[in-house]
């Protein structure tokens, strides 16, 4: 297996799975997260460097993705700018690596011999800010009215920020892909993904964002009233699923799956911070903004296609969840210190 983007959170977390599971694994990552270069230390000692890696960059390195995609059978694409500020900010960079970059990987694996099983990690940012829908407003976070069960594929595509721009269409990129030249390609459309080895930052990884902030007295900004709802998947149940399509390949190929915790697994931001004080001890003091642009007031995943297609369901229940990350987080505050303190 390749994967893009192999040092960063998912990336880092499915590398060990699969190497836990015998495969071959080959990391392919510029290193310019916070926190890459420590994932693969950490991977490097857990596996006592059975894991290759490859230093390139998806926007530039086109001959080095072309002969990593001709040796291995699967690709596992996480490689991504992934913050919807920074893509307001710098637009054009967020384009090239999130759509430009994809379609560098895409060709690389049109062009190999026997393209490989191509899994993609879009988000659920490409169905918009959801405004169209009636959206209430409870004491501590907002309700779909409608869709109790959370936001499907049927959902309309509306991209919104240059983020949902460049991953919606790298998103249809590998759909048509395996419509055009029939490469088995697998969309998942995710929602709020959390673990270990998350170094979290304000505009992504908020859950680890949160706890880390906390424990390191670090400011932390409420943007909007807090309400905001999201489910919330555990990395452990989102790279089962990521084996599951590729052992059933047949009947994920072509296909687009929304992907998250689900209803039953859900927070809105003014929860977290409860859940955190209240039952970890972690205060959370804060300063308030204004709601950031394109931000959903609730996105929620609505599973159903996933679960009837591939008969796959999140098995980490949010709390249990949330007690795993502020433990890695506390057990790893060394380590957490030299990225967000140096």
């Amino acid at each position: 297996m390749l994967i893009t983007g192999g040092a960063g959170f998912i990336g880092i977390n499915a590398a060990a799975h699969f190497l836990k599971r015998g495969w071959r694994v080959t990391i392919l990552d510029n290193l310019s997260r916070k926190g890459a270069g420590l994932n693969l230390l950490w991977l490097s000692g857990e596996f006592r460097g059975k894991a290759s890696f490859i230093k390139a960059d998806i926007r530039y390195d086109q001959p080095v993705l072309d002969r990593a995609v001709a040796r291995t059978d699967a690709v596992l694409h996480l490689a991504a700018q992934v913050a919807v500020t920074t893509s307001i900010t710098d637009p054009r960079t967020d384009f090239e690596i999130n759509a430009l970059g994809t379609l560098n990987v895409l060709e690389a694996v049109r062009k190999a011999k026997t393209p490989p099983i191509f899994l993609y990690s879009s988000t659920n940012k490409v169905y918009g800010d959801l405004e169209a829908l009636k959206i209430h407003e409870k004491k501590t976070r907002y309700v779909l009215k409608d869709f109790p069960d959370g936001v499907s594929e049927r959902q309309q595509l509306d991209f919104h920020s240059p983020y949902g721009c460049s991953k919606g269409a790298a998103d249809k990129y590998v759909r048509d892909y395996a419509r055009i030249y029939g490469i088995p390609t697998v969309v998942f459309r995710q929602s709020c993904v959390y673990g270990p080895n998350q170094f979290g930052v304000e505009d992504q990884g908020w859950l680890a964002w949160f706890a880390i902030a906390s424990l390191l007295k670090k400011p932390i900004t409420l943007y909007g009233n807090g309400k905001q709802v999201r489910d919330v998947l555990h990395v452990s149940d989102l790279i089962a699923l990521y084996e599951r399509a590729i052992d059933r390949i047949k009947q994920a190929r072509g296909n687009a799956f929304n992907v998250g915790g689900g209803a039953s697994n859900t927070f809105s931001l003014l929860e977290f911070f409860d859940t955190l004080e209240t039952a970890h001890g972690l205060l959370v003091p804060h300063t308030k903004a204004s709601i950031r642009p394109g931000d959903q007031k609730v996105f929620i995943s609505d599973n159903t296609k996933v679960a009837s297609t591939l008969g796959w369901k999140p098995q980490v229940n949010i709390r249990e969840g949330v007690v795993a990350l502020t433990s890695w987080v506390k057990n790893n505050l060394s380590k957490i210190k030299s990225v967000y303190l140096r």
